[in-house]
């Protein structure tokens, strides 16, 4: 039998040996691509769809560019001195806080009543979640017709109602007294099934221990259980839902424009009403820009206002 020639035995080792290795990249530098992989398309997306055209706002609002225009020169300060001297941006600031001070709290207290019977009731508990939750995936437009419709003065039910109840006759939303309220109850109606899917979340991470610990200590009605376990544990769900609230009652736009228009008198007119009406109708895309960029200035501090106050008084688990 023959051998190997012992060179080429004592070779293999050698060439083995002498074979390239290809470089491998630093773990830190493999971890970094890999989160900036998953990054990227976030970032990308913030930066096309948020950060641009705030930024293109900004720029625009010290311009006196018209909708169509191919000149656009610079205004400075001018858009922002119309601002604080016209009477229609006061007027839409004015019924926005109210507007905001009628739904924030009472779409807030609606919702965790809601919450609370719901989860304490044994029966019914998927249905009811389910109803009280049908009027946010809904539409906004289309349940502002069928508002429309409820209200008419002569042929909606709630007048209807109130003439076999022998009260008078309301223009809910030709009323400059009654429109507001009447957009805010939309409001709260349309937000409670919203807040209360948070308070149940919120609940939800309540131990039951606590309960019983309450029950050991002498709280045994519902009201004392209420005030003595639930409510100061529900604390950090409560900043989150009134911060929420506040930002989506400031953003109404939809039921002002379906139902009122911003009439009558301007009695409904409201902070993007004015934005779109100045923009899309008036085409003064400076003036508009200018009070965007008042706006959003305005909901920033009241955010943040609104969070350091609440969150001093806030029970953290």
């Amino acid at each position: 039998m023959n051998s190997l020639p012992h060179s080429s035995v004592s070779d293999a080792p050698a060439c083995a040996a002498a074979a390239p290795t290809s470089p491998k990249a630093p773990p830190h530098l493999s971890n970094a691509l890999i989160g900036w992989g998953f990054v990227l398309p976030f970032l990308t997306a913030l930066t096309v769809f948020v950060l641009a055209p705030t930024a293109a706002v900004v720029v625009m609002s010290f311009t006196d560019w018209r909708l169509g225009e191919a000149t656009v020169s610079f205004a400075g300060l001018e858009n922002y001195r119309a601002l604080f001297t016209d009477r229609v941006p006061r007027i839409s600031a004015a019924n926005t806080i109210l507007y905001a001070l009628m739904v924030t709290p009472l779409s807030v207290a609606l919702g965790l009543w809601l919450a609370i019977l719901i989860e304490s009731s044994r029966l019914g508990r998927t249905f009811f979640r389910s109803a009280c939750f049908l009027p946010v995936v809904s539409t906004t437009v289309a349940m502002a017709i069928v508002w429309e419709f409820l209200l008419h003065p002569t042929l909606g039910p709630v007048n209807s109602a109130l003439l076999l109840a022998g009260l008078p006759t309301q223009r809910f939303l030709s009323d400059a007294a009654l429109v507001l309220p009447t957009l805010a109850a939309i409001a709260i109606w349309e937000n409670a099934g919203y807040t209360m899917v948070l308070f149940m979340a919120g609940l939800k991470s309540i131990s039951s221990e606590l309960y019983d610990a309450a029950s050991v200590d002498g709280a045994d009605r519902p009201w004392e259980r209420f005030w003595t376990v639930t409510f100061p544990l529900l604390g950090p769900t409560l900043v989150f839902v009134v911060i929420i609230m506040l930002l989506r009652s400031f953003r109404v736009f939809e039921t002002v424009a379906t139902l009122t228009g911003g009439g009558p008198r301007r009695a409904s007119e409201v902070m993007l009403y004015t934005i779109y009406q100045e923009g899309f109708l008036f085409f003064q895309i400076g003036y508009a820009s200018a009070i965007t960029v008042a706006f959003v200035l305005f909901l920033l501090v009241l955010t943040l206002v609104n969070f350091r106050l609440m969150d001093r008084s806030v029970h953290y688990q």
